[in-house]
């Protein structure tokens, strides 16, 4: 059988290892990682015969709705596994492509490059520029446009084919929750393998390179959607955000009218009175705190874990049931919840870490109900459990990741 386009069998295999890494549900035919494994070999044949032969079609993408710290829901579309391995050959062959395009301050979804690096960054130009913008654009991943994103793809990809592949992904039906079948006519599904590479790509155009030629002594961090700019006034700050809304809107985006605000960075130095004084990025809230160094209090406007983050941790914390767990021994209690405790740590200790601690003590309040539960001695004896947590924390800090990196911290 002849074949028109050109893909080396070792690139689905490498896709397939990338995906499988990636982990992630089953998609709508129900076929989990698992599943697919089972066939390996015929299912990867399958999907890079079709690639080659310009015949593979994308399948619907199944919705789910994720429930976030605020109590409202975020879409999510979750494409089957042989999807999900399709999608990484093109973005396999798209990303060497674009990478070189990007803007030096673009982070997201992108090697190299962290979300920590964007807050690193944010939080040394808050100590540098008065005023920040902080944008929120609605329903980005759902109100791409089409016509746009293929203009920009097209641009770039040096065979017509990956331009083809693309242009059926954003086609793509949609499987609702309660089983319709949803036609649509803009976006890309977030939870793609191929959405984030398409979003900087799109942002790319819509926001980085306007802002370089129409805006370009304002320096900013973009994280996928999530944007910061940085103005040395207020006057600025109003004037950046009208011209936004203009140049968004020939995008066919449009700026959240409550949740993008202009925030003044308020420190010690910095006094003059504003209605917003702090702001949200990547997880991490920045606002005026107190700071201190060789016996001097201060005011420093810095970044700490947000309110939203903490809430989502206490929501994940309950959600163990760690008192109702007594069948467990302690070791396998912990191993459960080790890596989700170390990720936390990972992430948000990086900045006035304890802000991160005294949320993560909710985690040893239900390990106190647990071993009251689970022991008769301590049942009756809410603080003798402390002490035995206390006496545990002593002799094996290392047993959950907050209680050493807290030691490491104060000591």
């Amino acid at each position: 059988m002849s074949r028109s386009i050109e893909i080396a069998k070792h690139e689905v295999v490498r896709a397939y290892k990338r995906v499988k890494a990636n982990g992630g549900a089953a998609g709508a035919d129900g076929v989990s990682l698992k599943d697919f494994e089972r066939g390996l070999q015929d299912n990867l044949y399958r999907i890079w015969n079709r690639l080659c032969s310009g015949s593979y079609f994308a399948p619907p993408v199944k919705r789910v709705e994720i429930e976030k710290a605020d109590g409202k829901k975020r879409p999510l579309g979750i494409p089957t596994v042989g999807d999900r391995i399709a999608q990484m050959v093109i973005k396999q062959r798209l990303e060497p492509l674009l990478e070189p395009l990007f803007h030096a301050n673009s982070y997201g979804y992108r090697p190299g490059r962290s979300a920590h690096d964007a807050v690193r960054r944010a939080r040394r130009l808050c100590w540098k520029h008065d005023w920040v913008l902080d944008l929120d654009i609605q329903g980005f991943f759902d109100n791409i446009d089409w016509e746009l994103m293929m203009r920009a793809v097209r641009k770039h990809a040096r065979c017509e084919w990956l331009a083809l592949y693309v242009e059926r992904w954003l086609r793509a039906d949609v499987i609702l929750p309660d089983g319709t079948v949803q036609q649509r006519g803009r976006g890309t599904p977030q939870g793609g393998v191929i959405s984030p590479l398409l979003a900087n790509l799109f942002l790319h155009y819509a926001f980085d390179e306007w802002m370089r030629r129409h805006h370009g002594g304002v320096s900013f961090e973009r994280y996928a959607d999530d944007i910061i700019c940085h103005c040395d006034s207020q006057a600025q700050a109003e004037e950046l955000r009208a011209a936004l809304e203009s140049r968004l809107a020939e995008c066919g985006l449009r700026l959240h009218p409550q949740k993008t605000r202009i925030v003044y960075c308020a420190d010690a130095y910095r006094r003059e009175s504003a209605q917003q004084c702090r702001f949200d990025f990547l997880g991490f809230s920045f606002k005026p705190r107190n700071a201190g160094g060789r016996g001097k209090v201060f005011t420093a406007f810095t970044p700490a874990v947000s309110a939203k983050a903490l809430a989502a941790i206490g929501q994940k914390v309950r959600a163990w049931k760690l008192s109702r767990r007594g069948g467990q021994t302690l070791e396998a209690l912990c191993a459960d919840i080790r890596p989700q405790v170390q990720g936390w740590v990972n992430y948000y200790a990086v900045y006035r870490p304890s802000t991160l601690y005294r949320a993560l003590r909710v985690i040893d309040e239900h390990l106190v109900q647990w071993a009251r539960r689970k022991y008769k001695r301590l049942n009756k004896h809410r603080h003798r459990a402390w002490e035995w947590l206390r006496g545990l924390q002593s002799r094996m800090p290392r047993l959950l990741p907050h209680w050493w990196t807290a030691i490491r911290a104060t000591g």
